[in-house]
């Protein structure tokens, strides 16, 4: 299966530059190699029988293999880690739909409502793909609540990092203007400054990262998140 989230090396050796660290950046070679690795490459020509011919291509020097009909082509081995991470993801993205929610009501700021547009959009498009990422290993697409970090002995779970606290989004909800415009920059700066951290946990945890398109997905994230940072923050100035 093709990631739609794959950019090639300019944007690996982009976000390489914007972590900075070597260890960091050792790691993320790393895990772009043993995606590689795993990444095995099987293609299907037909014979002039009608019946599929399945080829593999051979190692540098060596000659091809032909398998069976029936061979079918096996994902990439994945942790604990890996799994977690897009659970995650997945309702933290759904929180920043849903402050994008509140623009169109609260107000009418044309550049907000433009951003708006587009983070719903994108983050929209990347909970479709975490949860088809997850379905098709057979994981299921939310966090189970022993698992999410800071449960403590009252069963009130704290949030992903970055997240906007329940106090927080009241005080979104209840905002309009200018007032709003300032609390929704600040909060969704905030949100994106959490995903980089989940970004970064990910891959300074062993063994994970090393599925070729949860590593192209989380790259992207980390690029696109940062880029709307700068944009918020240069909007913050203005609105304030």
């Amino acid at each position: 299966m093709k990631s739609s989230y794959s950019k090639g090396q300019r944007k690996l050796q982009s976000f390489q530059s914007v972590m900075g660290g070597g260890a960091w950046r050792s790691g993320l070679v790393a895990a772009s190699t043993l995606a590689g690795l795993f990444s095995l490459p099987v293609c299907a020509q037909q014979a002039e029988s009608g019946t599929p011919v399945v080829v593999q291509p051979g190692a540098p020097g060596q000659p091809t293999r032909t398998l069976p009909p029936s061979t079918r082509a096996t994902l990439p081995p994945r942790s604990p880690a890996d799994v977690q991470f897009m659970q995650g993801m997945i309702m933290h993205h759904a929180q920043a739909v849903e402050m994008t929610a509140l623009i169109e009501s609260h107000t009418q700021t044309k550049d907000l409502r433009l951003l708006g547009a587009r983070i719903s959009h994108s983050q929209s498009e990347e909970i479709k793909f975490m949860k088809r990422w997850l379905e098709a290993r057979g994981e299921s697409t939310s966090l189970p609540m022993q698992d999410m970090p800071g449960m403590d002995m009252s069963n009130q779970p704290m949030l992903m990092p970055g997240m906007l606290t329940p106090k927080q989004m009241e005080a979104l909800k209840k905002a309009k203007g200018t007032g709003f415009d300032q609390l929704f920059l600040t909060g969704m700066i905030q949100h994106h400054n959490g995903a980089l951290i989940m970004v970064k946990d990910l891959f300074d945890t062993a063994g994970s990262g090393q599925d070729a398109e949860l590593f192209n997905f989380t790259t992207d994230v980390d690029s696109g998140q940062r880029a709307e940072i700068r944009i918020m923050q240069t909007m913050l100035r203005v609105a304030k």
